[in-house]
């Protein structure tokens, strides 16, 4: 890593640290005075042991705060500076372009500017005499597989399969989609697609395929390249290709061609006119590839990303290719901490925007080392893989979701399989995807740091910057993160801000984050709050909003759906971007994304976010994860339903005394206006989640509903009739939780 100012900075980018500090405390003033009294959310701070009055720390401002405020008070200088790092084909001339005032959510990052984003991601840095640098590792327990590519050799891939394509007549603007599963040919797509200039659409491999075929009819591919099937565990296969021939045949749509990575686990049958990946891509000789690459538009779209949890119509989220290179590539060091030559992991999945931001893009944009791993973190083969894999590649940065470290402190609270390996290389861990409850990040300092920092609010940085845990936030629509530490901007810790526990970090770069009063009287589902938007004081909890224009990289629209992305995203509150998410930031600037809007219960008055329960419900010695969500109540409106799993471990407690427990902890951090009873807290085996790991409240919560609706009709049925969402990862978790809830429901209409 260079040193301070050189890692800071992009070439060219002067750093006044005395002026940045001055502007960031005089900011901080202004915006202290002008806050005005709010009403907080019902026992939100107390619950979390946050302060909202004086500082938890001193008043520090730290390098990552100046930079930040020096790319709100000048970002054309700010940006122009961090485009040096990428190789453009026409450079560009100025930095944003709002061109209709009217339309201040449409802004252009580097307008006429020509890149090729592939190129950046490979070319450049075989130019650059890293051709026998590894750039991927390929790292699959679950086919007893490791397999690392050069920068050289996975170049040379890359143009074969742009060569397939071109021959079947993709160019730029056509799109392409990606059904593949954690394979390394579904980077090699990604990458011969940027190399056409053509759009990908990354499908998780195994996803239904009614849902397949919404994607394939919304976004219309000239060619879908998919793996014959998927490896989802030791002994677990699941066959893409049927799927795939199902969506296609009641798709409208039918894609011009059909290549298949036939995988020796379970190979699938052609239909006429399909070809093997192995005949159509492997098949090129090396003197016969396309070795050109396409000029883009900074604007123009790299991918299409559909949205988690889309419900009706897809919404795909359209990530233009200039600002998202650029982005990428200045957090890829800044935030992350990741040099050239290093290597980077984010445990995810390519179907997710994590996987195409810092699996495939980022890391390779920065010269660093990626690792795709075809895993889980346990049973593949135990607790301790995802130790193995970065004491065994020597990762620099890894970065999972906090539902990872749940299933850890699950079938290993104690460390033991931690302890077998060596992590001193890495630098730091990230968490990302949904919040990370402070026992849950406590737990894993502990385990990997060996810091004990219970009870603790904060966790500084030693020096050197080694194993930091950090939580971040972002979105599939902002394409990086909004919100986190940024430890590469200190060699020795001193510029880094302190870790709090709980906390999403500080705003990042070109992000100019606030927090809107909530206006109870106003409907949740109407669009626009009618009257003037108030901003919440330090520790109110309102509506996470970031005021206009958006940094680069973020979303420029949804697929074929301009209209319909002004009304989702913009339109509830003039000149900001709706996060969707409920938060607050406390006296220290820092950060807390508390729930999803539609995440907060209303409690006689009182509303509550279910992440506050939750995580008093989790700092239980018996319990390993926590999902709480509302039930209607006929006086008070909601009350809060606890689905609790216990550790693998448990000895010591009664279900019914830890019922009890639950309900005292709850009553003691948040309030005894939550509402918490002993009856209302169900013990699963597991709860329902996505393929990304995030716990499905929403299908939760309608089969609470469904229940009450039931239980006072003719009978609970069998069957659950809530639909099952389109990203679960396991449908089977679906009716476990069903069959629970039912012999819930039936006990208590016995009572």
């Amino acid at each position: 890593m260079n040193r301070l100012l050189a890692q800071t900075a992009a070439p060219g980018m002067a750093v006044c640290l005395a002026a940045a500090r001055r502007l960031a405390g005089a900011t901080a003033a202004c915006r202290a005075g002008s806050l005005g009294r709010g009403v907080r959310l019902a026992g939100m701070a107390a619950s979390r042991g946050i302060s909202t009055g004086q500082a938890t720390h001193s008043k520090k401002v730290y390098l990552q705060e100046q930079l930040r405020q020096q790319s709100l008070d000048d970002p054309e200088g700010f940006w122009m500076s961090a485009q040096r790092e990428i190789d453009w084909i026409t450079p560009p001339t100025r930095a944003l372009l709002t061109p209709d005032p009217t339309q201040p959510h449409k802004v252009l990052w580097f307008p006429g500017a020509t890149l090729n984003v592939s190129y950046n991601a490979l070319d450049r840095h075989v130019h650059a005499g890293r051709k026998d640098q590894v750039a991927l590792i390929y790292d699959s327990p679950v086919t007893h597989t490791v397999v690392k590519y050069t920068y050289g050799e996975l170049l040379q891939r890359v143009m074969q399969a742009a060569t397939m394509l071109r021959r079947q007549g993709v160019g730029k603007g056509d799109r392409v989609v990606s059904y593949m599963g954690m394979v390394p040919e579904a980077i090699v797509a990604m990458l011969a697609c940027a190399r056409l200039g053509a759009i990908h659409s990354v499908v998780f491999g195994g996803f239904a395929a009614h849902e397949l075929a919404k994607r394939i009819e919304d976004c219309r591919p000239k060619v879908v390249l998919a793996s014959s099937c998927g490896v989802e565990g030791m002994d677990k296969v699941v066959a893409y290709k049927p799927l795939l021939d199902a969506a296609l045949d009641t798709c409208a749509h039918k894609p011009d061609k059909v290549v298949v990575l036939q995988r020796r686990q379970m190979p699938g049958e052609l239909r006429a006119g399909e070809q093997s990946w192995q005949h159509a891509v492997d098949g090129i000789p090396a003197a016969d590839v396309y070795r050109g690459y396409a000029a883009v538009e900074a604007n123009e779209p790299l991918y299409i990303l559909y949205t988690s949890g889309t419900t009706g119509k897809p919404k795909g989220v359209v990530r233009p290719s200039g600002g998202h290179a650029v982005v990428l590539q200045y957090t890829m060091q800044r935030m992350y901490g990741c040099a050239p030559g290093q290597v980077y992991w984010a445990a995810s999945d390519l179907g997710w925007i994590l996987g195409h931001s810092y699996i495939c893009y980022g890391p390779l944009l920065n010269g660093s080392t990626t690792v795709l791993y075809e895993g889980k973190p346990v049973g593949t083969p135990d607790a301790g893989a995802f130790y193995r894999v970065m004491e065994q590649h020597r990762v620099t940065t890894f970065f999972t979701a906090p539902t990872a470290l749940m299933i850890l402190r699950r079938e290993d609270p104690h460390g033991a399989f931690r302890s077998k390996h060596d992590l001193s290389g890495v630098r730091a861990m990230f968490l990302a995807g949904e919040r990370c409850a402070p026992e849950i990040q406590r737990w894993w300092v502990r385990h990997v740091t060996g810091t004990d920092d219970t009870g603790h609010a904060e966790h500084r940085v030693g020096t050197p910057v080694r194993t930091v845990v950090s939580d971040n936030w972002w979105q599939t629509e902002t394409g990086s993160p909004l919100a986190g530490i940024m430890v590469g901007l200190s060699e020795d810790g001193a510029e880094t801000a302190p870790v709090k526990y709980g906390s999403a970090g500080l705003p990042v770069q070109g992000v100019d984050l606030r927090v809107l009063r909530v206006a109870d009287a106003l409907d949740e589902d109407a669009e626009a709050d009618a009257r003037p938007t108030e901003e919440a004081a330090a520790g109110e909890v309102g509506n996470v909003v970031v005021r206009l224009p958006l940094p680069p990289g973020v979303m420029s629209t949804l697929w074929g759906a301009d209209e319909r992305f002004h009304r989702t995203y913009f339109r509830r509150f003039p000149g900001y971007y709706d996060t969707g998410d409920m938060g607050m930031v406390d006296a220290d600037g820092y950060v807390h994304i508390l729930s999803r809007a539609d995440d907060i219960i209303n409690v006689a008055a009182h509303r509550l976010s279910t992440s506050a329960i939750e995580e008093v419900v989790v700092e239980h010695n018996e319990v390993a994860e926590a999902c709480v969500v509302a039930r209607a109540h006929a006086i008070k409106g909601s009350v809060p339903v606890v689905l609790a799993v216990c550790k693998h471990h448990r000895r010591e407690h009664t279900l019914q005394a830890v019922r009890e427990d639950v309900v005292a902890a709850v009553r003691l951090r948040v309030g005894a206006f939550a509402s918490v009873y002993a009856a209302n807290v169900v013990f699963v085996e597991r709860l329902p989640k996505t393929r990304s790991g995030k716990v499905l409240r929403k299908m939760v919560r309608a089969m609470i509903a469904a229940l009450d609706t039931q239980v006072h009709g003719r009978g609970v049925s069998a069957a659950c009739p809530v639909p099952t969402p389109a990203t679960i990862e396991d449908e089977a978790a679906k009716d476990e939780v069903w069959g629970v809830l039912r012999r819930w429901a039936a006990e208590e209409k016995q009572g």
